[in-house]
């Protein structure tokens, strides 16, 4: 299961690499809703429209930055309560008669001092950070579809609900943010071989336990202890990382886009790390045949997937 990954998330990517178009008022549909549900979007999707310059583009920077502005004013009053709290632990701690509650409100409080501020730093923070470009389930991300025949890159959401499926699928079936190949005709009959998508990811991250990333059983009285693994393609080269993606219309009209990574079974090297899933990589020369399927022809779909691109995936523990 890819349960993160680094992604280009800067949608001019896209346009610079494949040509594709940006669905500009998909990006400020979500960007409205943000300021209403708070969805997640990896800072550098954000900051990508620091630099716009068309009405659409700037239409959504205003947007965001209505968002930032929220955000930094409940971070601010957040901050006074916290720093009040802590002086008042302080004010216990230092008495005659100091209160095991009052330590653990000045723990609590002094780590929320620290988040909220990492938190407002961020916010404000213009300098790019590899950690910029990560997701995890439930956030939104670039993807490049075939529309009206072109590629086109929409925002959505990093765990699929499958058009026609009620909303409480996001819980009954967390796993929604991968899409394995053996139930492709079952699970997402409705997206294989109808809606395909592709991801640029350059780092991919698993939950894998120590004992099996180590090579060996658990041994007698053992509990499994889990830990997170980082996997690079050897050489750094970025991975077209097939899609299935869905197109939600609720009963009052509410709109989702979202989107699940196809994984496989994996090569050696993922495998003896400790992980027993990968995600599936396409050549290059695929791109529209895997974007625009012909109706009906799953084999030639199947085929894409088989004939993937096979890079050496280093791993090492994520920091």
């Amino acid at each position: 299961m890819c349960y993160s990954a680094m992604v280009w998330a800067d949608y001019r990517r896209y346009v610079k690499e494949f040509g594709a178009d940006i669905d500009i008022r998909e990006f400020a549909r979500l960007a409205e809703r943000r300021i209403r549900d708070r969805n997640t979007w990896p800072k550098a999707m954000v900051d990508a429209f620091a630099q716009a310059s068309t009405p659409a583009e700037l239409e959504v920077k205003a947007l965001l930055d209505q968002y930032a502005a929220a955000e930094a004013a409940k971070l601010q009053e957040g901050l006074f309560a916290q720093k009040k709290r802590l002086a008042d632990a302080e004010r216990v701690l230092a008495s005659a008669k100091p209160t095991k509650k009052a330590g653990e409100d000045r723990r609590i409080a002094t780590n929320k001092i620290e988040q909220a501020l990492g938190r407002l730093a961020d916010l404000q923070r213009m300098e790019p950070k590899e950690r910029d470009m990560r997701i995890f389930p439930g956030h939104y991300c670039p993807v490049m579809v075939w529309e009206d025949g072109r590629r086109v890159v929409k925002p959505m959401r990093y765990q699929c609900r499958p058009a026609g499926r009620p909303a409480f699928y996001d819980t009954k079936y967390p796993g929604t943010y991968n899409a394995r190949r053996d139930n492709l005709e079952g699970f997402w009959k409705g997206q294989f071989g109808v809606s395909h998508g592709l991801m640029v990811v350059t780092s991919f991250f698993e939950n894998v336990q120590k004992n099996r990333a180590e090579g060996r059983e658990l041994a007698e009285g053992e509990q499994p202890e889990n830990m997170v693994l980082r996997f690079d393609p050897a050489g750094g080269v970025p991975m077209l990382v097939a899609c299935l993606w869905s197109r939600w219309i609720g009963a009052d009209g509410e709109k989702l886009l979202s989107f699940a990574a196809i994984t496989d079974e994996p090569p050696p090297e993922v495998s003896a790390a400790g992980h027993d899933r990968c995600i599936v990589p396409i050549k290059a020369e695929h791109i529209d045949s895997w974007l625009n399927p012909a109706s009906g022809d799953l084999a030639s779909q199947y085929a894409i997937l088989d004939d993937r691109e096979r890079p050496y995936y280093e791993h090492r523990l994520a920091a």
